[in-house]
């Protein structure tokens, strides 16, 4: 199998399984990803996703090139409109935790940007190399990138097809921590098992919240978190805010703890 699924409770960890190519994004292996993560968004008992990769060099290093150059461009493209695993990530209703492995090259990157939580092995290191092998980004990256760590240091990355390291990463904010190679899986699943401990309705809702908000102008996203908080929060009952108010104050004790 191209990309593997372990259920651990109510959480999906979804590895990338090509580590002889550094899991490059083959046909075959797109294809799957989009099924996959399509399965899971249907699954209402999997509440969070962890998404990672096989071996530990790469995440993945993005289209597979050797196949691109047999097919062509136009062959990937017109796969895409079938499967686009980046799209089948973003739309996933459950919060997906990318723990990367390694490097996420070009369209690894965008793989790695379609994720709503970055977390990072020392190992890892990110790179755009779109302007070096002369095609056009088509998942998101151009956009996306000058959005979390600011135009300029995006311009910096995509024109230079530089590599990032993860130490920099999270200090422009591109990742939300780097930890130990071994201790980047346990570290994913216990902040997915954490996320999956919270009412999936509520987190689903709020991921939907957050995202929609993101890509309207400010004014037009605080209007939009009116409305929705309007909406929702005079269908609760004051008993169910102060069971779930008891209830967070005992999991904060027992974090302290």
């Amino acid at each position: 199998m191209l990309v593997t699924v372990e259920r651990d409770g109510a959480v999906a960890i979804v590895t990338l399984n090509r580590p002889e190519a550094m899991n490059a994004l083959s046909r075959g292996l797109r294809a799957e990803l989009a099924q996959v993560m399509t399965e899971l968004d249907a699954d209402d008992q999997i509440r969070a996703v962890v998404l990672t990769a096989a071996g530990t060099r790469a995440f993945t290093a993005g289209l597979d090139l050797k196949e691109l150059g047999v097919e062509g461009l136009g062959a990937a493209n017109a796969s895409e409109a079938v499967a686009n695993p980046v799209k089948a990530i973003e739309i996933c209703r459950k919060p997906v935790i990318g723990a990367i492995n390694g490097v996420a090259i070009t369209g690894g990157f965008e793989v790695a940007l379609a994720c709503d939580i970055l977390i990072a092995s020392e190992n890892a290191r990110f790179a755009d190399t779109h302007a070096r092998v002369g095609i056009m980004p088509g998942w998101g990256l151009s956009q996306k990138l000058s959005r979390m760590i600011g135009i300029s240091r995006a311009k910096e990355l995509s024109l230079s097809g530089n590599f990032l390291d993860a130490q920099t990463a999270c200090a422009w904010g591109l990742v939300n921590r780097v930890v130990a190679a071994e201790d980047l899986l346990p570290t994913a699943k216990q902040l997915a098992a954490d996320i999956a401990s919270a009412d999936p309705a509520m987190v689903a809702a709020y991921k939907k919240l957050i995202d929609d908000g993101y890509a309207l102008p400010f004014g037009e996203a605080m209007a939009l978190e009116h409305s929705t908080s309007s909406a929702r929060n005079a269908a609760v009952s004051g008993d169910e805010v102060e069971a779930r108010r008891l209830a967070v104050m005992d999991r904060g004790r027992a974090q302290q703890a």
